[in-house]
Formats: C-alpha cells, structure tokens, sequence
C-alpha cells in the first residue's frame, strides 16, 4: 500500500477543485451541519435559512482510496497539506465555481451556492466552534446556501445527504509503502502523518 500526496500543478489550468457535491458519505468521514434560522420571524413565518456548513477539505488526514492500475485493483490513502488545501479553497473562488454543484458526484444542481468560505484559524474563536464543529486548524470550511427545494425537503431534512465531498484535478506525490522497511525517512513520515491526525482528533474531542 501506498500513501499519495495529492497537490495543484501549476502547469495545469484544469488544476483544482471544479465543484462540491453534497453526499451520504464524504471521503473525509466529516459531515456538515444544516443551519436553520433561530430568529423570531413576524407573523409567525419560520422561515429556514437553508444553509449547509461544514468542512470542505481537511489537511493532511489520511482518505483510503482504491481503484484499477495496470490491471489490477490497487489501494492507497491520498491526502491534502495545509498549504494545498488553502491553495485550492482560493482558485475555487478565482475560477467562479462557487455555484458548481453536484449530488453524489452524479447529477448537477441548480440553486445551491457556496456563499462563505475561510480557513479555520483558531480552535476555539472559528465560526464553526458554535455549532460543535471541532475540524483541525487549516480545515477548509465553507456556507452553501440552498435555494432548491427538492433538495432541501427531499435530500438535506430528510437526512440523505450528510456532507461534501469534492470534484477535481490533482497531481500526486507518491511514496510507496512496500519499500519503507528500508528507508526511514518515508516510513517516519507515513507514521506522523496517520498518527497526527489521531491525535488532534483525540484532543479536539
């Protein structure tokens, strides 16, 4: 098995994150919270913001990933630095793609925007803290505002879609795991990046 570095190539203008796709099971193993209006509305209007908070893009937590190489069914773990992650949060942004939405990687959407953006900063003074969310520093967290009924009612209140995932193209650094019994240097850096992860998570839990 392998661990991939996944990272934007500058040489390439397709590089980046094209869409967000609203999904059952995000890759990232974190789901978003749906925002609903906490505001006393005039004639007793319980109007619902419809907006979708979570994390987009996590740095440098370990996602399995497998698919066919050459052949033959291949498994690996792919991840995103802080620096890659933050990176490709603005050039979604500079490329226009915050209205670019799917539902499960399958079918584009209309009327779900992405209306707020940032990059966790602090732990305890981030936006998302309110809510209980509790993803690293470096975390890509985003808003998206739904303005679709049928995936509001039928999708979001009901439960079946749970997070986001991303759609995109990356470059990648491999280092493969087969041969890191004789070379220290990757399989330390293998070690810290799955056991970091561990440990922030059993912190900020």
């Amino acid at each position: 098995m392998r661990i991939v570095e996944l990272i934007l190539d500058d040489q390439q203008l397709a590089s980046g994150i094209d869409a967000i796709s609203i999904v059952e099971a995000p890759a990232i193993e974190s789901n978003f919270i749906a925002l609903e209006s906490h505001e006393i509305k005039f004639a007793q209007v319980d109007a619902e913001k419809r907006i979708l908070m979570g994390p987009v893009l996590i740095p440098d937590k370990p996602i399995y990933r497998k698919q066919v190489m050459n052949g033959e069914m291949q498994e690996f773990y792919v991840y995103f630095s802080k620096n890659t992650v933050s990176r490709a949060s603005q050039m979604f942004l500079m490329k226009g793609n915050q209205g670019k939405t799917t539902l499960e990687h399958d079918m584009a959407l209309q009327g779900i925007c992405m209306v707020e953006s940032w990059i966790k900063e602090d732990m305890e003074k981030d936006k998302s803290a309110i809510y209980g969310m509790n993803d690293p520093i470096g975390t890509w967290m985003g808003c998206l505002k739904v303005t679709n009924d049928e995936i509001w009612n039928d999708y979001v209140k009901t439960g079946r879609v749970k997070g986001f995932s991303i759609e995109g193209y990356f470059a990648d650094k491999s280092m493969p795991l087969s041969n890191v019994e004789t070379d220290d240097e990757k399989l330390a850096k293998v070690i810290d990046i799955l056991t970091e992860f561990q440990k922030s998570n059993k912190v900020n839990n």
